[in-house]
């Protein structure tokens, strides 16, 4: 055999001349038929282990209907948000005999849809989608498919049959509190432009954070960027160039408060001595960042193991729960303080 040349696998009608019988029969032994004598079987198993015959997986799903394998369909691999969910979801099919295919789709509801269908000719056992743009459209996509479906991080409006969501209202709120809490009257939002379900939700909990505080909401320091440094960098610029400007800021994702530190030190201000920042996530980075950055943890891992979970209950006819929220925590660091001028009562 010449170097590097591939060996070909062992198969079934290998096995069946070496026996001496018809490759149907050695395919109903290793299935552990009847119709085969137990003498011939054990003769078929242990010439097939001992030439070292493996079964083909595409094969085995053909005869089964079952592949052992699970779509995982992220918004953008590039984006470190999806690694941990990813993380959480393998170590969980991992540990049930499931391998994981992982796909990208980009933000566009249709492409979507369309990857979503490509993993269908991969014979895949369920799907899981992060960060939906189509929601309760997998209603029927499922329906048809014949294959379970759940959603993580739905953007979509209305709920689907079954899916694991941070509580974004939740953690908006405790966000926005801590910033009351320090003394600041002056908070702004800074949310996305995409109209994203998380985004609505997320300023829904800052403006009933306020509501409860008996602070005034102002319509005018509701701004929106992409979810990224660059877009968010430039709505906060056009917010702190008005004439009266916010203590602090509420940030719809960690993405969003690297932009807004960038603009708040290109206008000349200190964070977080003139501008405070709390973000959304718990990226990597943000215990990096200068300064470490506030902000709300999502359990990505654990979200991603409880999708999982509900998929592989889904697969075994199971009838799990239907809309899991988590909770989020949020992390206390050195990107806000109180407003400039304001002694608290432990300072006093």
């Amino acid at each position: 055999m010449a170097p590097f040349e591939k060996k070909r696998p062992v198969s079934i009608k290998d096995v069946a001349r070496a026996v001496g019988v018809s490759h149907p029969t050695v395919s109903r032994a290793l299935r552990g038929s009847p119709l085969v004598p137990v003498q011939t079987a054990q003769q078929i198993q242990r010439t097939a282990e001992a030439m070292g015959y493996k079964p083909s997986a595409v094969a085995r799903s053909l005869v089964t209907r079952k592949s052992s394998t699970i779509g995982v369909v992220v918004a953008s691999i590039a984006d470190p948000f999806y690694g941990e969910i990813a993380s959480g979801i393998e170590e969980i099919a991992s540990a049930n005999g499931y391998s994981v295919i992982l796909t990208n789709s980009p933000i566009d509801p249709a492409r979507e849809i369309a990857v979503v269908r490509s993993l269908e000719e991969h014979r895949v056992d369920g799907i899981l989608v992060t960060a939906s743009r189509v929601g309760e459209s997998y209603l029927s996509v499922s329906s048809e498919m014949q294959i379970p479906i759940v959603l993580i991080n739905n953007q979509h409006d209305g709920e689907f049959v079954y899916s694991v969501c941070i509580d974004n209202v939740a953690g908006a709120l405790e966000a926005t509190k801590h910033l009351i809490e320090l003394g600041h009257v002056n908070i702004a939002y800074l949310g996305d432009r995409l109209g994203f379900q998380t985004d609505k939700e997320r300023c829904a909990g800052y403006r009933k954070a306020l509501e409860d505080a008996g602070v005034k909401f102002r319509k005018e320091w509701v701004v929106n960027g992409d979810g990224l440094p660059e877009g968010s960098a430039d709505a906060v610029a056009a917010l702190l160039s008005s004439k009266k400007t916010p203590t602090a800021l509420f940030c719809y994702n960690d993405m969003s408060a690297l932009g807004a530190i960038e603009a708040a030190r290109a206008k000349g201000l200190r964070v977080p001595e003139d501008l405070s920042l709390v973000g959304f996530d718990d990226l990597f980075f943000s215990r990096y960042m200068q300064p470490a950055l506030t902000t709300v943890r999502q359990p990505r891992r654990e979200m991603g193991r409880k999708a999982m979970s509900i998929l592989l209950s889904l697969l075994t006819g199971a009838d799990p729960e239907k809309q899991v929220s988590i909770r989020g925590e949020l992390v206390v660091r050195s990107s806000t303080k109180p407003p400039a001028g304001t002694a608290l009562p432990w300072n006093s």
